[in-house]
């Protein structure tokens, strides 16, 4: 299954927005409000939970400087990862989006589809 979010352009350009993405502590600000749990484990390494959901793990896996870097589940059952595509917009600025990926069998999907969407356009809108 992959669910793609919504692009946004970012006032900031593509190296501020892809050093900040590559900082684990940095992913709390993009977090739900209804976060009731946030830890670093080290520098590409967190935990967080959303209220109604189990804990996810995430480890920054991959970065290619200031266009992609790649998340993965650092821990649990169903393997999936977390892109983010950075893209030059002109001075300053550039457009943003992620990417979810994972192996869900379709009646799986189907529960996950609307919460995962949810997740990363919350998280893409956090983005600045």
């Amino acid at each position: 299954m992959k669910i793609s979010s919504s692009q946004k352009t970012v006032s900031v350009g593509t190296q501020q927005l892809f050093e900040s993405l590559s900082k684990a502590e940095d992913f709390k600000k993009l977090m739900p409000q209804n976060l009731s749990k946030f830890e670093v484990i080290d520098d590409n390494h967190f935990v967080f939970v959303i209220q109604g959901m189990p804990e996810i793990a995430l480890k920054i896996e991959e970065r290619i400087p200031y266009s992609k870097i790649v998340l993965k589940a650092g821990g649990g059952k169903i393997p999936f990862q977390l892109i983010g595509h950075i893209k030059d917009d002109g001075i300053n600025s550039c457009i943003v989006h992620l990417e979810f990926e994972g192996n869900f069998n379709p009646m799986m999907a189907m529960m996950v589809k609307k919460p995962i969407t949810a997740f990363i356009e919350t998280l893409i809108r956090n983005i600045d």
